[in-house]
């Protein structure tokens, strides 16, 4: 695997109008972005570098149907099982069946996928929820290597711009004839506090995802919803907010940064085991240690709670030392780093947030219901996952709807020229004399985050949930009135958008009376088909709707 590109930014003075933004740098975003830049100027703005993205971290792979022994059927029929009959079906089918067209786009650009010594052909994994091996993957590192290709390609377009170290604010989002529209970003760069209106003829938020909102992540610091909170803010809708699926396995150390131990180690054959070495996942399903993410999730945290234990561990020490070494050298390494040699120890782990599988509500073209604006990525609910994701479905979902958005977008982009809007004022007031306080940001943020942990974490209650709200809703009225009267930070950014953010998981989880996928509370610990197989749609306007599923 070739090295990853050293990070630089690649445009040094943002114009005031591009054919195409996009806000956000993964795998979607990217892959988007060149596409649409043969048909106009296209300005990446991301807000640390570009390859800091929930893509990077990805280590298992990308989901898709490549071995003569599966079939399209059997992957849309695991899609669904694990999506707990809300995804929907049209939805799944159709990025399922572009998967083989989106691996073969990717090694066009240069991803260098592992192939297997005996014939050279592309190595499957298998991982939770999967009936066949079926993960197309670059050792334990696949999302960093997507991202060195990608952003490499990037680099070489004439029509590219990269903005590093800018932060998207907010949207240009107005009323023209009837219709909501949207006509660019406002972004901020904080190098030299320059506040930037930057028109577009389209726009796509493809900003990642939620993690930082929870105490306990695999996600980057920079996961904190700006793209989902900016988009809901312009008055586009949100749907299935209560679903965060929670990554079973991470390394779990005193004092050691959360690391993501990828599913694919279960799907190799890891397993999981309590202090005393009892294996423990046959208790809670048929699949035990490559059940679903959620049910994994759910047997952890269960037999934590029982034990008092701070970790269950991971056991892979049956596993040829040569093999692990080879199929998983970065997970190796990092935790040899932490003084754990997982060919002859066990792995201490515990669950963490890492995925949402709800956001603003899209369709299979990645539009919202905001003219001009599109969304994909991690950003974008479009039905694929439903209320659980299936492992490695996320990078698929990415590229194949980063494909068919841009292909709309550009259609879009020929049938003519957007409209002016009527007002371009950047929202915020400027300078002021207030002092800095940022002790007031950050104790919030971290207040906020184990608020979240606390309360609306894997097992939920209808009083923690409750309780929460109230705190909660504390800390968004402190964040948005120090946004508004200090100087813009992307601590202040942030933390209004991860407020904002944290009160719509709430608000959804407390209004589904059910056990529902990724939502399992206590107080209605069933799934209830007859009333609740249905998705929650929420906007700016306090409009709440229940649409019912079409699986």
């Amino acid at each position: 695997m070739k090295a990853p590109l050293t990070d630089c930014l690649v445009g040094n003075d943002m114009k005031s109008y591009y054919d195409f933004i996009i806000i956000g740098s993964g795998v979607a975003g990217l892959s988007y972005a060149l596409k649409v830049a043969e048909f106009g100027s296209t300005a990446v703005i991301t807000k640390k570098t570009e390859t800091e993205s929930n893509t990077n971290y990805a280590q298992g792979g990308i989901a898709s149907v490549m071995s003569p022994d599966d079939s399209f059927d059997n992957h849309l029929k695991d899609t669904l099982d694990v999506g707990s009959g809300l995804c929907r079906p049209e939805v799944v089918e159709t990025i399922i069946k572009a998967g083989p067209k989106c691996i073969q786009r990717l090694m066009d650009i240069g991803v260098e996928f592992t192939r297997t010594a005996e014939n050279n052909e592309l190595s499957l994994g298998r991982e939770g929820g999967h009936s066949y091996k079926r993960v197309v993957h670059a050792a334990d590192l696949t999302g960093r290597e997507i991202e060195r290709a990608l952003v490499a390609a990037c680099h070489n377009h004439k029509n590219i711009e990269i903005f590093s170290n800018h932060i998207a604010v907010d949207l240009i989002a107005f009323d023209f004839e009837g219709r909501r529209m949207c006509g660019g970003v406002y972004a901020f760069n904080p190098q030299n506090q320059d506040k930037l209106t930057v028109r577009a003829g389209i726009t796509l938020i493809a900003a990642g995802g939620v993690g930082q909102v929870y105490r306990h992540t695999t996600n980057p610091r920079i996961a904190t919803g700006d793209g989902l909170a900016m988009a809901f803010r312009a008055g586009a809708d949100v749907a299935n907010m209560e679903f965060v699926q929670f990554h079973p396995t991470t390394l779990s150390l005193v004092g050691k940064k959360t690391f993501l131990i990828s599913e694919a180690v279960r799907g190799e054959g890891g397993i999981l085991r309590i202090k005393n070495g009892e294996a423990f996942m046959e208790r809670y399903h048929p699949m035990k240690d490559l059940a679903p993410r959620d049910v994994v999730a759910r047997a952890i945290d269960a037999e934590l709670k029982n034990s008092g234990d701070d970790t269950v561990f991971l056991d892979i020490r049956h596993i040829s030392a040569e093999f692990i070494k080879t199929r998983f050298p970065n997970i190796y390494i990092n935790c040899l780093e932490a003084g754990i040699d997982i060919t002859r120890d066990l792995i201490p782990v515990v669950p963490a947030a890492h995925y949402m599988c709800g956001g603003v509500v899209s369709d299979i073209n990645g539009r919202t219901g905001i003219d001009r604006l599109y969304v994909c990525g991690e950003t974008a609910c479009t039905g694929m996952h439903g209320a659980n994701r299936l492992a490695s479905n996320s990078l698929l979902e990415a590229v194949a709807i980063a494909e068919i958005a841009a292909d709309d977008a550009i259609k879009k982009f020929k049938s003519g020229e957007p409209p002016e809007p009527p007002e371009v004022k950047f929202p915020h007031p400027g300078k002021t004399n207030m002092p800095r306080e940022r002790v007031i940001v950050i104790h919030n943020r971290r207040e906020l985050k184990r608020l979240m942990w606390d309360g609306v974490g894997i097992v939920r209650t209808s009083y923690r949930l409750e309780d929460a709200a109230e705190k909660i809703e504390l800390i968004r009225h402190s964040a948005e009135r120090y946004y508004l009267t200090h100087s813009l930070s992307y601590p202040s950014i942030e933390l209004r958008n991860m407020a904002a953010i944290a009160c719509l998981i709430i608000e959804a989880a407390s209004m589904r009376k059910e056990s529902r996928g990724l939502h399992y509370t206590l107080d209605y610990p069933d799934r209830d088909d007859a009333n609740w197989k249905k998705e929650m749609v929420m906007n700016l306007k306090g409009n709440c709707q229940w649409h019912d599923s079409m699986s």
